[in-house]
């Protein structure tokens, strides 16, 4: 029993706890539902605590972008009000304080380029910000974009500046013209103060700093190049373009125009050009390429003053006609060059004065080779003038007057020196020895020729007296018109002494078959009637004073259109004919007119014509130059030397002439 009471009551435990277990089930059961509910609103609450930290972290990136542009943004509206500030003081004239109104362009230039940059770094954070602000509220993202459109706007303050119409653009202009405006005012013969061409440097530095360097070297040579004309078209230069080959027979038509030529290149190389040289380089100096932008701009300011013209006139000049007076004019513009030979050397030595160098060169070239043509030739061209007929009067032929003159000279020290230098320069381009004899012996040559033309020359005349007395006059002229001189230094004592006894030899000949046949025709044979007697055959005394009478009139006709040029020489030779006529003629007179004043009384009839004293001045007045007609030496009485006759020129040119 007390077994049985035992599971019973163990019963009743095991049915207490079964029951329990069921409660507990019932409840577990429904623990299980509360937990899964409560696991989904924690799940939930996750995910919205999830939300609400990312949120956070978005704030915190937003602020942290937004606090790190607010101090650039400020710099933005301060930098935006001074370049307000700046663009007021770059409106006014920059003439007024150059170095204020550069200062002032390069602080709007820094400006322009600070604001650019920090409108760009705050751009770049709030664009980022707004990236990150996808769960931001719609209103930050519009004010943020708001924010983004002003600073783009700002951004572009230096591009609008730059742009045409814009503040830099137009204070880059303004300088642009101060620059043409201080290059104007830069006198041409002159360098400037160093201040000036300090403000010109800090002008370029300026422009070119802006990309404007090309615009500044085009404005320098415009300017320069334009005050270089200016002060040559002063010169009246029209002659070195207008004269070509048609509009000039001889080089003596342009002959002043040679000389103004080597005048003006020298002025314009010298004093022009060497100045603008040493302008560019004080100018140019501190560019970063000096020594390009120096010779670039120089070659093309030579080129657009003018340079070219100068060459031109002188190839022109070469092409002419070969004759004697432009050898001289060639010798002067050779030595012209070679003067300005170290000037052209360290002016135009840059690879950009290349055209300028060749041309020189090759007018160089062209004078030498003239030069020598025209001088190795002069011989021949004096020997064909000798086919030419000689002066009708007896004078001295231009021809003679011209080529002494000429020789001399060209041997003057000046001319001569020239000479030399030319003939070693072209035979050193034909690989041929120099030889100053060689252009010694040529001068020989063309008076040797020219001697020979007076010989050939004399023998054409049909009058043995006007040819002793053509002789007579060149051998006088040769002898006292060389004696003193290079060519008679060259021509030798002993030449010159035989010109003068040449002179006497034929004065004694025109004197004996002229005027020297006179005082025979006034013979005292035959007057008297009978031997021994006083009484005078008057038939006889008129019969010669007739004779006489008509064979001085026949003489005194002829030789009246004769002439002796040189003044001694006229009275030497009156002297000699009054001593061979006058006194004879006088004497006789003397002793038979009074045999026949009583026929000439009585009848009328008028026997003797001339007195002694008209006879004397008859005479006296012979042989006078007729200065002006054919055949004539102009002004021979007083040979200058001057070479300047076109028709004497043109006896020595490729083309023969009239003695």
């Amino acid at each position: 029993m007390h077994g049985i009471e035992k599971i019973k009551a163990a019963r009743e435990i095991l049915k207490c706890n079964i029951e329990k277990s069921r409660e507990l089930g019932v409840e577990i059961g429904d623990s299980g539902c509360r937990l899964e509910s409560c696991g989904q609103r924690l799940n939930f609450l996750a995910a919205a605590l999830r939300t609400i930290a990312c949120k956070c972290t978005l704030y915190k990136m937003i602020g942290r972008d937004i606090d790190r542009a607010i101090g650039p943004a400020a710099s933005v509206v301060k930098i935006f009000d001074v370049i307000c500030g700046l663009e007021k003081t770059l409106s006014t004239d920059p003439s007024d304080d150059i170095s204020a109104y550069l200062t002032t362009l390069k602080w709007m230039e820094e400006a322009l380029g600070l604001l650019t940059d920090n409108c760009k770094l705050v751009i770049s954070w709030l664009e980022n910000s707004n990236c990150n602000s996808s769960v931001a509220e719609s209103w930050y993202v519009m004010n943020v974009n708001k924010c983004l459109n002003i600073l783009r706007q700002l951004q572009a303050t230096e591009e609008r500046s730059r742009a045409k119409g814009g503040a830099l653009m137009v204070a880059l202009d303004k300088l642009e013209s101060e620059l043409a405006s201080s290059l104007t005012d830069i006198a041409p013969l002159s360098l400037p103060l160093p201040n000036v061409i300090q403000n010109v440097q800090a002008i370029i530095d300026r422009l070119a700093v802006n990309h404007r360097f090309d615009k500044c070297t085009s404005i320098y040579i415009e300017v320069r190049s334009s005050n270089v004309r200016k002060t040559l078209e002063e010169l009246d230069l029209d002659y070195l373009e207008e004269i070509s080959l048609t509009e000039f027979d001889s080089v003596l038509s342009v002959e002043s125009h040679i000389d103004q030529w080597r005048e003006h290149l020298e002025f314009a190389v010298k004093d022009l050009l060497d100045i603008e040289h040493r302008l560019c380089n004080e100018i140019f100096q501190k560019s970063a390429s000096k020594d390009s932008s120096c010779t670039d701009c120089f070659a093309k300011i030579a080129v657009q003053s003018g340079i070219h013209s100068f060459i031109k006139f002188g190839n022109t000049i070469t092409r002419g006609k070969k004759e004697a007076v432009k050898l001289l004019k060639l010798l002067d513009m050779f030595a012209a060059l070679k003067r300005l030979r170290s000037d052209f050397n360290r002016l135009f030595s840059g690879r950009t004065c290349g055209e300028i160098q060749s041309q020189t060169r090759d007018l160089i070239k062209k004078v030498v080779n003239g030069a020598c043509e025209i001088f190795w030739q002069l011989s021949l061209q004096v020997e064909l003038q000798r086919t030419t007929s000689p002066p009708a009067n007896g004078s001295v032929p231009r021809l003679v007057n011209f080529v002494t003159e000429y020789c001399n000279q060209l041997l003057e020290d000046e001319y001569w020196s020239t000479l030399v230098q030319v003939v070693e320069i072209h035979q050193g381009w034909n690989h041929e020895s120099s030889d100053k004899e060689l252009l010694l012996n040529e001068m020989r040559k063309i008076i040797m020729v020219i001697e020979l033309n007076l010989e050939s020359w004399a023998k054409t005349y049909t009058d043995d007296t006007l040819s002793y007395l053509f002789l007579m006059n060149n051998h006088w002229y040769l002898c006292k018109y060389t004696k003193g001189t290079k060519l008679g230094e060259l021509m030798g004592h002993e030449w010159i002494r035989g010109h003068e006894e040449n002179m006497e030899y034929y004065e004694t000949l025109y004197l004996s078959e002229s005027w020297g046949k006179l005082p025979d025709l006034l013979s005292e044979e035959g007057l008297v009637l009978f031997p021994g007697g006083r009484a005078i055959d008057r038939q006889v005394v008129k019969k010669r004073f007739k004779e006489f009478t008509e064979a001085f009139d026949d003489i005194y006709k002829r030789h009246s259109n004769w002439e002796l040029c040189d003044k001694g020489l006229r009275w030497r030779v009156r002297q000699l004919v009054l001593q061979v006529v006058v006194p004879s003629y006088s004497s006789y007179l003397a002793k038979y007119m009074p045999s026949i004043e009583f026929e000439v009384a009585s009848t009328g009839n008028q026997h003797i014509k001339y007195t002694a004293e008209t006879l004397g001045n008859m005479i006296s007045g012979l042989f006078e130059p007729k200065v002006g007609k054919y055949g004539s030496t102009t002004k021979c009485t007083e040979w200058s030397g001057k070479l300047n006759n076109s028709i004497v020129a043109n006896h020595l040119s490729s083309t023969p002439a009239a003695a």
